[in-house]
């Protein structure tokens, strides 16, 4: 325990360093250089150098969220708002990207983030080595670097309050430090989340930004779900077309020939009525098919758990399938969303990726649905890019959902979707 504790104490020191580093460097420079460009705006030169000085500046609070994950476990919003499609480009483009970044609030929090990160943000984060370094200062000067200080030093050399100026007052000095790092134990840690914590507090949007934001994207996952929709049922429509409305009315041609052939020739009238037999087949499947494609059978009937099974059963690829929903269902629409999502995804793993294994991992949780698709494959997924990601992204958005994906080249990928929900 002890072993853990210091280890995590140093790992703090080190982690507070630099980050005061970064803020006395860094967040000084970008600030600098936003408030220079910004002044010269008027003047055109501006134009042209602030955007890219506040993209600087929002990698650089990017960087700082991610520190924030990955130390103390603390998410930060990126509330940043996208740029247009079809912004333009050359001038026109450049004062209009301008323009957009200036009118963004998140912006000045990123500007109002950096003056605070290079003053109270790095005191902060500098307390956890600082204790640590003070704590071994003192030892070493009870340790006999007393004598050396004392002698360069005219009069007393002062550590913090004690004016060292024998063994005596070196050992206090000692007993001092010890405290300090004892106290850099139990309290490093501590410091480096409270700097993260004032991140938060300053790059975090408020409660009217964040309600915006909702809106906004609530407005365009319904966009979304709208055209899905309607590209859903234009493939239904083009699949009845092409398939069993074609082989039904088909049918109903031979019918008549056959009618009018079974007094005149019995034996082509029968080999006709087995083509019809077998096309009616045919249709009737394809009909199966495409029910299954809007809504599985075995997903009403017995779950989104029991649907994934089957559906894995299918897969010419091992796969594992882990669930635990006790509890209850979710609700239709979501088993919907997150069978289909599920589906393209080992549709994908079993195209794309050239692996022979999945593991599926599903669970709810907090009111939370968590599906994970894992495959060690060779890689190279992404959430934006293609292979059916990106329309994947927006399925779950109509229910709030989230898609994060985890595939370093060489595998393996790690396709990990949440949606919130409740059971019933």
């Amino acid at each position: 325990m002890n072993a853990t504790r210091a280890r995590d104490a140093l790992q703090a020191g080190a982690q507070g360093l630099a980050l005061a580093l970064l803020g006395w460097t860094a967040s000084i420079v970008l600030f600098v250089l936003s408030v220079v460009s910004i002044a010269l705006i008027p003047i055109g030169v501006g134009v042209f150098t602030t955007p890219a000085v506040l993209t600087l500046v929002r990698a650089h609070a990017d960087r700082r969220r991610l520190f924030a994950a990955e130390w103390a476990d603390l998410h930060i919003p990126v509330p940043y708002r996208p740029h247009p499609r079809d912004l333009r480009t050359g001038i026109t483009g450049q004062v209009e990207r301008c323009t957009l970044m200036l009118k963004d609030g998140a912006t000045w929090r990123d500007l109002k983030w950096l003056l605070v990160d290079m003053t109270a943000g790095a005191a902060t984060a500098i307390l956890a080595p600082g204790l640590l370094v003070e704590g071994v200062y003192g030892i070493a000067l009870a340790a006999g670097l007393w004598t050396a200080v004392y002698d360069s030093a005219d009069g007393a050399w002062w550590y913090d309050f004690i004016p060292v100026q024998g063994w005596r007052t070196a050992f206090l000095a000692g007993l001092l430090g010890l405290f300090w790092i004892v106290l850099g134990l139990y309290v490093n840690r501590a410091l480096v989340t409270a700097h993260f914590r004032l991140t938060r507090s300053m790059l975090a949007p408020d409660s009217r930004v964040k309600l915006a934001q909702r809106v906004d994207r609530l407005t365009e996952t319904r966009h979304d779900a709208v055209d899905t929709s309607a590209a859903e049922l234009r493939r239904i429509e083009r699949d009845l077309h092409d398939g069993a409305q074609a082989r039904l009315v088909a049918m109903g041609m031979n019918l008549g020939t056959i009618e009018a052939l079974i007094e005149k020739d019995p034996d082509q009238a029968k080999k006709m009525l087995a083509t019809a037999r077998e096309s009616s087949a045919e249709a009737l499947t394809e009909l199966r098919d495409l029910v299954r494609g809007i809504h599985p059978p075995v997903l009403a009937e017995r779950g989104l758990g029991d649907a994934v099974r089957a559906l894995a059963l299918r897969l010419p690829i091992a796969t594992e399938v882990d669930v635990e929903m006790t509890g209850g269902r979710v609700g239709a629409p979501v088993e919907s969303a997150a069978y289909f999502a599920v589906s393209e995804v080992l549709t994908n793993a079993v195209k794309h990726s050239g692996a022979d294994r999945i593991w599926v991992d599903m669970h709810h949780s907090a009111g939370m649905l968590r599906v994970s698709v894992t495959d060690n494959g060779s890689g190279g997924a992404t959430a934006g890019g293609g292979s059916g990601l990106s329309g994947i992204e927006r399925r779950l958005g109509t229910f709030d959902g989230v898609l994060a994906v985890s595939s370093p080249a060489g595998g393996p990928t790690m396709v990990t979707m949440e949606i919130p929900c409740e059971l019933s």
